[in-house]
């Protein structure tokens, strides 16, 4: 907002530059200047203003026209060609006063034109007046700068806000849609689970008749023994306890999965504490089909280096879109690098995926790295990865959304840090740390 009073009172030790090739009439114009406390340098030549330009800037330019080498067109010229200094208000004060003097000086970009002799108190009202329009003109200069910065981070903010919104949005729907399966998944499985415990007993009891009624009724009768020895009754015997331990491990495992399901479907209502070794597997699963060999590439081979980790308070399910999205990345590089080579050149050196954890006690901090051996990036494109609609795919293949809300995620909700180290050639690395 302007401030008159303010602005008055920033007038004072104004710094004006007086070029004049004329010593005695310096010495008038400093002496009328001085009076308001302005602080004046004086120069007798266009070349000497241009020098003193160069170390010392003025809010205001009082420049004679008639100057021996250099006259006050062409320094008024040589100073707005510059531009440091264009800005800079200049007013001519010289004694030619016909029309075309008085409007070249304009086109030139002189502010005012004041003629000689002049009068004192003309000629403080011109410069005070001059001084507080430069003024006013850098203050809304800064203003506008700093309304515009504030307006593009808002509306950066916006934006961000409103993709992270929709990809919490397309999480929670997925998470629903993981739940309602493992939901549906664990209900039979817990039948089966109990039908086998109770199959167990059952064959244990009647394994106890039958050892009981062979027992007391040795089989004598060829018919019953040649049976027994199709049917192979010792080794069935023996085997279907085995085959029920294998259904019981089977159960166990799909228990397991569907554990890590739910694991990454809860829905981030409130921080709660978590093992990122669990989020890392449950992210893992997600993405299993995409691991598995394919017609362009072998497996690609996932190596787990976990360390015991404490639990963090955190929201599970944006953690674990940040960890999808750096391994969907790994794995989509794989896919490329596959389209370029041939399957045997591939088999030839394994696509490899690291996942490692580990506490990191001198800062307080949990450590996750995910790295791959794929083909790396070059440094342009390290220092734009998480740079917001930044991509390398191909248009309809990405949308440079993905790390740029991990970036988000890890470091505004979670007060983490996310970094890469990458190369050609030398595969790329994805570290994060977050406090516990």
């Amino acid at each position: 907002m302007f401030d008159p009073v303010g602005l008055d009172t920033s007038l004072n030790d104004c710094k004006i530059l007086v070029v004049d090739d004329t010593p005695a009439n310096l010495e008038v114009i400093t002496a009328t200047l001085v009076t308001k406390n302005y602080d004046i340098s004086a120069v007798i030549s266009g070349k000497r203003a241009l020098k003193q330009l160069q170390h010392s800037r003025p809010a205001l330019i009082l420049l004679d026209i008639q100057m021996p080498d250099m006259d006050g067109f062409e320094t008024c010229q040589r100073i707005k060609a510059n531009p440091e200094t264009a800005d800079i208000p200049i007013i001519f004060l010289t004694a030619l006063s016909d029309t075309d003097s008085i409007i070249k000086g304009f086109s030139l970009g002189a502010v005012d034109y004041i003629i000689k002799p002049f009068r004192a108190e003309e000629l403080l009202s011109r410069v005070q007046t001059h001084l507080k329009l430069h003024l006013l003109t850098e203050q809304l200069e800064e203003q506008v700068e700093h309304r515009t910065a504030e307006l593009s981070t808002a509306l950066e903010q916006v934006h961000r806000s409103k993709l992270l919104l929709i990809q919490q949005e397309k999480m929670s729907a997925l998470g629903s849609l993981v739940a309602e399966v493992a939901h549906e998944v664990n209900n039979p499985v817990g039948f089966i689970n109990g039908s086998i415990n109770s199959a167990k007993t059952y064959f244990q009891d009647f394994l106890a008749y039958l050892k009981l009624y062979q027992q007391c009724h040795p089989p004598t009768d060829p018919a019953l023994r040649y049976k027994a020895e199709e049917l192979e009754l010792d080794y069935l015997l023996a085997d279907f306890p085995v085959m029920l331990d294998s259904m019981q491990t089977a159960c166990d495992r799909i228990s397991q999965i569907t554990t890590k399901l739910r694991t990454f479907a809860r829905t981030d209502t409130a921080k709660v504490k978590t093992d990122l070794n669990d989020s890392l597997d449950s992210s893992l699963l997600m993405l299993k089909y995409r691991l598995k060999a394919n017609t362009l590439r072998p497996a690609i081979e996932i190596v787990k280096q976990y360390s015991p980790l404490p639990a963090i308070s955190c929201f599970p399910n944006q953690l674990n879109q940040v960890f999808i999205n750096i391994l969907a990345n790994a794995i989509d590089v794989f896919d490329e690098t596959a389209a370029q080579l041939s399957f045997k050149a591939l088999e030839s050196k394994s696509q490899v995926i690291t996942l490692q954890t580990k506490g990191l006690d001198d800062s307080q901090m949990i450590q996750v790295s995910i790295s791959n051996n794929g083909i790396g990036m070059t440094p342009d494109t390290k220092a734009k990865v998480f740079d917001y609609l930044f991509t390398t795919k191909e248009v309809g293949k990405g949308t440079g959304l993905g790390l740029a809300i991990a970036h988000q995620i890890v470091t505004e909700t979670h007060a983490g840090e996310i970094t890469v180290e990458s190369a050609p050639e030398q595969g790329t690395e994805f570290i994060i740390r977050l406090p516990y």
